[in-house]
């Protein structure tokens, strides 16, 4: 009975596991560099939005996963607001292989966190007097197939001969 007992303990040690330990705003900020100004102008700007997203392992099977997003508004070619976000999350991952970690952290844990920064800076925006600005859902999976594809051909044209003429 104790055998069995080991065992299943054993099993359920070594089966896939992913959990959201906390998801919390680390920071933000918002400038309206044009002032008062950008509320006489009419408002049709184009916008901007840059994203990163950073991971750092905290202990065995735990990481911390922060999404950087800035949103630029622009008018004229002038910055009418600029929104920095960084939304983060505590995850707990075990008992993947290592390329199905990668997938998950960089494409799972960002698809988590995008929702929670897209209010937040929806939020912040309207705060600020302007209209609320909904940002399209982001395809994470996508965007991870291409960097992973990327990589494998700047990691060919390494490997390959240089030919000299």
């Amino acid at each position: 009975m104790t055998e069995e007992n080991n065992q299943a303990a054993s099993t359920a040690e070594n089966s896939p596991a992913f959990a959201i330990q906390r998801i919390y705003l680390k920071d933000i900020s918002f400038e309206t560099p044009m002032g008062i100004e950008a509320f006489t102008k009419a408002y049709k700007p184009a916008i901007q939005q840059d994203m990163n997203i950073q991971v750092a392992p905290v202990s065995e099977g735990l990481f911390e996963v922060t999404l950087f997003l800035t949103i630029t508004a622009r008018l004229e070619n002038r910055a009418v607001f600029l929104v920095e976000i960084k939304q983060a999350g505590l995850f707990a991952i075990n008992g993947v292989e290592p390329g199905q970690l990668t997938h998950l952290i960089h494409s799972a844990c960002p698809e988590i966190l995008f929702p929670y920064a897209r209010e937040a800076i929806d939020g912040i925006i309207t705060r600020g007097g302007f209209p609320p600005l909904m940002l399209p859902p982001i395809n994470f999976d996508a965007m991870f197939a291409q960097a992973v594809m990327a990589a494998k051909e700047q990691a060919a044209k390494a490997e390959s001969p240089e030919t000299i003429n």
